[in-house]
């Protein structure tokens, strides 16, 4: 075996020839970054991207003529609806900004497109339909049930029937008259954050004494119907449904224009809402309108056909269970990152603090590409496996997998794996997400003269020509080390220490 002089082989062959590349290590390649949707997060990308990174053209996708609210996204080919031109366009990064609540969910009810009368769904209302003076059909109890009803039962000359198969928990609003009672005592609000996230723990003292509470809340609002306490008031913990303040929705099913319906749906006539009873008392409601309030498809793959390698689409990838790396991205579909992906909502927090950490991190991916020259990104298969068993070994000890039907649960909500919810709180989602771990993905150099690190350039930097050679001389860059543990520096008392 030949031996070696200072790491190199005797004899071997060192003549390997780079040509340096002719620019600053600090070089950002220049991409182009497709953001598929303008809701909340795509908003959040279309500001982040600019403001931190150079050398990117950005373009995002909205199928409507404004931004926000709805948070759907568009469809391919892409339709310019000022000259009716269809384009196909390209991008060195795709990022589908998608909500998980944004393609509404109709009920598979047999006779649905039987009904002669005005059919619609909370997640596409019809503006222009007058609801006055109609028999309304509300077919729900879910978020958008709670917020609709109170809002049609005082409608002029309306007649409400509430189809509620599935009981659900009913919270105050915890608002102004909350806090004064609380004092604003800095401390106790200290306490009630930090100790929040304990709620979704199944069995936690918290959790039992906060569902006490709701009980009893909901059954003094429902005094007077006490023959509607055992059908709307839920055996499962509060959490395992998203937990709704529901002003006004109780006292509302107890007003003598609303009729509640907890019978079964048999099928939908021309008419009306037929009952799943005896047929001898086969019973139908009839009904000018049908709202249904019945959800959306959560974590499921958009609308339009995302392909990965070897012809693979997303939606058939996904078909079984919606599996992702954080939330963000999949394996076998380089350079494809997602806004608000599976497992990245938040049952108890504020989930616009995890949007923007994630679109953080997708700016961190894009700056990579860049600089590093690299041509392609994708997770590796077995950081993808590794997550998805995270998740399903963290919710087995929440209130989540308790007995319900949720939007948060596979096979369209009653399946036995958590699919859209983080699996932790929101700070632990937002630590997580503060610094990618490279090693958990897989690149494609985008160079291909054989030598990884011709990013490297020409040995000059950036400040060198455009800044300040010197910089870490700046009064405002010289630190001092502070003495004791990082984690007692006050400068990070209000962060984790792993700054």
């Amino acid at each position: 075996m030949a031996t070696t002089t200072n790491g190199h082989m005797d004899g071997g062959d060192l003549k390997i020839k780079v040509t340096l590349k002719d620019t600053v290590v600090e070089n950002l390649r220049p991409l182009r970054v497709v953001v598929i949707g303008a809701g909340y997060s795509g908003i959040g990308a279309a500001i982040r991207i600019p403001e931190k990174l150079r050398n990117v053209e950005l373009v995002v996708y909205e199928k409507y003529e404004g931004v926000g609210g709805t948070w759907w996204v568009n469809t391919y080919p892409v339709m310019n609806l000022l000259t009716g031109e269809v384009f196909t366009d390209s991008a060195n990064v795709l990022i589908t900004a998608r909500d998980q609540l944004s393609e509404p969910r109709w009920p598979d009810i047999l006779g649905i497109d039987q009904f002669k009368g005005k059919k619609m769904h909370s997640g596409a209302w019809d503006k222009s339909y007058d609801l006055r003076n109609k028999k309304i059909a509300v077919v729900g109890n879910g978020s958008s049930a709670i917020q609709i009803v109170p809002k049609l039962q005082k409608l002029e000359g309306t007649t409400l029937s509430c189809f509620i198969r599935s009981p659900t928990w009913i919270s105050s609003a915890f608002g102004d008259n909350t806090m004064k009672d609380l004092g604003l005592d800095p401390k106790v609000t200290e306490y009630f954050g930090t100790s929040l996230h304990n709620s979704t723990m199944a069995g936690h003292p918290m959790t039992i004494e906060g569902q006490a509470f709701f009980k009893a809340d909901m059954e003094s609002k429902l005094s007077a119907r006490p023959d509607l306490l055992a059908k709307i008031i839920p055996a499962f913990a509060p959490g395992c449904r998203r937990l709704t303040p529901g002003r006004g929705y109780l006292e509302a099913l107890q007003q003598p224009n609303v009729t509640i319906v907890h019978d079964p749906i048999s099928h939908i006539t021309s008419s009306g809402i037929a009952l799943a009873t005896a047929e001898e008392k086969k019973q139908i409601i009839d009904a000018d309108v049908i709202v249904f309030a019945t959800g959306f498809q959560a974590c499921t793959s958009p609308p339009f056909p995302i392909i990965g390698r070897r012809g693979l689409t997303l939606a058939s990838r996904w078909s079984q269970h919606p599996d992702s790396y954080l939330g963000l991205a999949v394996d076998g579909f380089p350079n494809s990152l997602m806004l608000f992906g599976p497992n990245t909502t938040i049952g108890f927090g504020s989930l616009n603090r995890i949007l923007e950490a994630q679109v953080d991190y997708v700016v961190s991916v894009i700056r990579k590409l860049q600089k590093e020259d690299y041509a392609s990104i994708e997770p590796k298969p077995e950081r993808v496996r590794d997550f998805v068993a995270f998740v399903d070994a963290y919710f087995k000890d929440t209130v989540y997998l308790d007995k319900c039907k949720s939007w948060y649960r596979s096979e369209g909500g009653s399946g036995n794996r958590i699919v859209a919810l983080w699996p932790g709180s929101t700070q632990h989602a937002v630590e997580t997400l503060r610094s990618p771990r490279w090693e958990d993905w897989v690149y494609e150099d985008a160079d291909k003269s054989g030598n990884g690190l011709r990013w490297l350039g020409n040995g000059w930097s950036l400040t060198q020509t455009k800044g300040d050679p010197s910089w870490y001389l700046n009064p405002e860059e010289i630190e001092f080390p502070w003495e004791g543990k990082p984690e007692e520096n006050p400068k990070y008392k209000s962060k984790p220490w792993s700054h």
